[in-house]
This record gives C-alpha cells, structure tokens and sequence, in this order.
C-alpha cells in the first residue's frame, strides 16, 4: 500500500470512529468477554497473570473485561487518536504500533488476538511474522476475521480460508471454524453460528474463527492424517493434529 492510499485508510477510520462515538456517546464493550472466553473455551481465570495483546484493537475498550490479567495492551497505528475518543479512560494501555512492528520483546506475551483486524494489516507475511515472535511457548493465538475476495478502503488484504496454514508451523491449530457472514457483521455471525458452505461457489464473505498455540515445532500425533485438516475447518476441532514440544 503507498503513503498516500494509507493515509486515506487512516482518515476512514477515524472518520467511522468518530460517527460512533457521537451516536453512541459513549463506545460501548460489553460484548468483548463473551468473545475473548466463552466463544474460545476460556474463562476469566484463563487470563489470571497473563500478559494480553490485542491487535488492532479499536477505541471501544476491547480489554478492560481481563480485570485479572497482568498486562492488557491494545496495538493499533490509531492509538493516539483514540485517546481523544474517550479510550484514555480505559483501564488498559494503548500501543500506536501497526501489527508488522510490535514494540515488545519475543515471547512477551501469554495470548495475542486478532479480532476483525487482519484485513486491515498493510503486509499479511509481516503481521503474521510478528504475532508468532511475539506470544510465548505455550502462549495463545486468538484469530476472528472476515474471509473475502475484494479488497476495500478500510480492509485491503484479501485472503482465502486457508490463511490458517500462514500461521504454522510455530502456531499449531487447536480449533477452527468458519462461518457465513451476516448482513449484522462479524460478532453477530459468530453469534449465529451458521457454518460456511463450502460446496456454494458463490463468491461472499465468510468469517474465520481459530484458535492456535504456540509450539516450538509441530508433531504430528500418531495416526493422525494432515490431509484431514481441511475438512476441520467446517467447525471441527483440530487439537488432535498437534502436540506441544517443549
């Protein structure tokens, strides 16, 4: 992306951040917890010392449920702006960093999420790079994203289903769903949990749900067959294709 069409997709953020807060007023979060636990088979006390990352994070407050985690860190290149919208008031730190050159140490952090911002990144191969350097051994990788094949303003990176294999062999999938997109958006269809079918060769939007952990390197369980992992992603869990090393 050149200076110039990302200094456009700058302005359309804040833009559409700053519609939301004069109609909402105050920028609503209610709905995260449901999404960073339940949705992922977490629980509060999953995050109890943890270090937390969220990519992309907005200005809504994304992180302030995690009352027991060590550290709750929200990146996002708008960062500063947001304080101005009211994000100075959350009890959580906001980074101004783009997800290609994250401002912390390898292995920093016990769960990195990406909740609807992976399209929206400037270089996919970079941004994935770092949220495998930056989330320890044993760490967490939480994954939400729309699936879709045209690029707009505000989502420039396009990318199929199997953007998941990107994330290996370091991030080693433990569950993966992927469901179709509402007119609602991505949180509504994940609520709605309708499975994406893959045998409809309509071109539309999907909404990838994954789960990763971070592994030193990928092992293979006996028996178990590699090719299968595809079918998986209609909602199976793939826990059983990955071991942990160390």
């Amino acid at each position: 992306m050149d200076a110039g069409s990302s200094e456009r997709d700058r302005s359309g953020e804040l833009s559409y951040w700053s519609e939301r807060k004069d109609s909402e007023g105050l920028l609503e979060n209610y709905w995260f917890e449901h999404f960073y636990t339940t949705h992922f088979g977490l629980s509060l006390a999953d995050y109890t010392g943890k270090r937390v990352l969220d990519i992309g994070c907005g200005p809504r407050g994304s992180l302030e449920w995690a009352t027991t985690a060590l550290e709750q860190v929200g990146l996002d290149p708008l960062a500063d702006e947001y304080l101005r919208l009211g994000a100075d008031e959350h009890s959580m730190v906001y980074v101004a960093a783009g997800a290609e050159s994250i401002p912390f140490p390898d292995g920093y952090f016990d769960v990195v999420c990406s909740f609807n911002s992976l399209d929206h990144v400037d270089d996919l191969d970079g941004a994935i790079g770092e949220i495998k350097r930056v989330v320890r051994i044993g760490g967490l990788v939480l994954l939400l994203t729309d699936v879709h094949e045209e690029p707009t303003p505000q989502e420039p990176i396009c990318f199929g289903w199997d953007v998941v294999d990107l994330f290996g062999p370091e991030l080693a999938p433990q569950a993966i769903t992927c469901y179709e997109k509402s007119g609602g958006g991505m949180y509504q269809s994940v609520e709605q949990a309708v499975l994406f079918d893959h045998a409809d060769p309509v071109l539309r939007y999907g909404v990838l749900s994954a789960r990763f952990v971070r592994v030193k390197r990928e092992v293979e369980a006996p028996g178990c067959d590699p090719d299968s992992r595809p079918a998986a992603r209609s909602g199976a869990p793939v826990s059983d294709c990955a071991t942990l090393d160390g």
